[in-house]
């Protein structure tokens, strides 16, 4: 890989380690898919939030305001939930969910999530010149995902060890009102965002 392309590439993998860092609407689904459905469920959520990158600035528009509603939507639905169940051997009682509704939980989250769309906008537009070759643009996108779905992941697979999914059990209707709210204010916060 030649000079300028591994410059590019260290300011890309750098400000994709401080995004992956920083707490949003993905980090929030993340935690609520391991408590509540456990660690397959979390790792296809994982997955879906790691495929979406988005480049049209009209685009982002909509993405903003149909996220808001979809982040709302989370929460309230948190907000009417009973809470989570563990039985006496730490295994969720709580209704199974799919692997494509976590795929697509995930998914939805971040394609709708207009702080990821920015992120990639500015990365695609600012640090990346126009004359990068597109298989060297296609590496840069591929390791974007692959970092992506590794840190969900392992935030997954620590989040739904039994001992933490029994403590957040603890709080019971608490913790997903907690969530809820958290999603409700992520949605307004993306819905007034400029």
């Amino acid at each position: 890989m030649e000079a300028i392309y591994l410059h590019q590439f260290i300011i890309l993998a750098g400000a994709m380690f401080l995004a992956l860092l920083s707490p949003g609407p993905d980090f929030a689904m993340i935690v609520k898919q391991s408590i509540t459905y456990g660690k397959r469920s979390s790792i296809f959520t994982s997955i879906g939030i790691g495929l979406i990158i988005s480049k049209s600035i009209i685009l982002f528009n909509i993405i903003k305001y149909i996220g808001a509603v979809y982040l709302i939507y989370l929460g309230i639905q948190s907000l009417k939930s009973k809470g989570i169940k563990l039985d006496d051997k730490d295994k969720s009682t709580n209704k199974e969910i799919s692997d494509l509704k976590s795929f697509t939980s995930g998914f939805l989250c971040n394609a709708l999530n207009p702080k990821a769309t920015l992120f990639f906008l500015s990365m695609f537009t600012v640090v990346i010149d126009i004359h990068t070759p597109l298989y060297i643009q296609g590496f840069y996108g591929l390791f974007c995902i692959f970092a992506t779905i590794v840190w969900f992941t392992f935030l997954s697979l620590v989040l739904s060890q039994n001992k933490v999914r029994g403590f957040f059990s603890k709080f019971g209707v608490w913790f997903d009102r907690t969530v809820g709210a958290i999603l409700i204010a992520l949605g307004l916060k993306v819905a007034f965002s400029k």
